[in-house]
């Protein structure tokens, strides 16, 4: 997601990773609102690699299908568009029903947490500035010292916490980026489905409902809830 900076490296990798016997694929697309993007002036087209001039969201409303075996490569600055996407799925789903987003509650125990003007929680369990590319390895590099903490345990925590109050909190729905090949961090395709699948099955009954909603690594975290309201309301 992205021709700049980040995804020209992840794209610069894939393909050497792909070379070396590393990984294999049938093609890289590279998404960019700019026609002349940095990754289309310094890597161009090639037999396994094209790219698409537009908005992320137009992109990703298009793309997904019933059955997708693709991954995805998030840019470490995208906004959580996958959120979004399972958001608009959700309204086209049920027209006559509230669906929003509320304020996620709660505490998850972690030294980052900020909450976004759309919504959107943002939270890590660093403190300090991670090394540029990082994989997340056992090791953290950046404190010399052993990963001790997993930020999708936290959430699904949070998300038993939430329920345990009262809160009608389906999920948690997880996108997890986890490190591929060569430094290229990816999530399933199918993962996002697999959200959108428990939105479908949290709102089939008609009653109120919440979903926890996070694309997330081993560190760091976008959270959002979606919240439905009853068919009547």
């Amino acid at each position: 997601m992205g021709g700049g900076c980040y995804g020209t490296f992840y794209a610069s990798q894939l393909a050497k990773a792909k070379v070396r016997g590393k990984v294999d694929f049938r093609t890289v697309v590279v998404v960019d609102r700019d026609p002349d993007c940095r990754a289309r002036r310094e890597l161009g087209d090639a037999p396994d690699r094209r790219f698409v001039t537009q908005e992320w969201t137009a992109f990703f409303d298009g793309f997904f299908t019933d059955a997708v075996d693709d991954h995805v490569v998030p840019s470490p600055h995208m906004p959580h568009l996958m959120f979004a996407w399972v958001l608009a799925r959700a309204r086209r789903r049920w027209p006559s029903r509230a669906v929003g987003v509320a304020p996620v509650p709660g505490a998850l125990g972690t030294p980052y947490d900020r909450t976004a003007q759309d919504g959107t929680r943002y939270v890590s369990f660093a403190d300090w500035i991670c090394p540029t590319h990082c994989i997340e390895p056992a090791l953290c590099p950046a404190i010399g010292a052993p990963r001790t903490w997993e930020m999708g345990d936290a959430v699904r925590a949070l998300a038993e916490r939430l329920r345990g109050a009262g809160r009608p909190v389906a999920g948690p729905a997880l996108f997890v980026c986890r490190h591929h090949v060569f430094g290229v961090g990816t999530f399933a395709g199918e993962a996002v489905l697999a959200g959108d699948r428990l939105v479908a099955e949290a709102g089939a009954s008609g009653a109120p409902a919440e979903v926890l909603v996070g694309t997330i690594s081993s560190c760091h975290g976008a959270l959002n809830l979606l919240s439905l309201g009853g068919r009547d309301s």
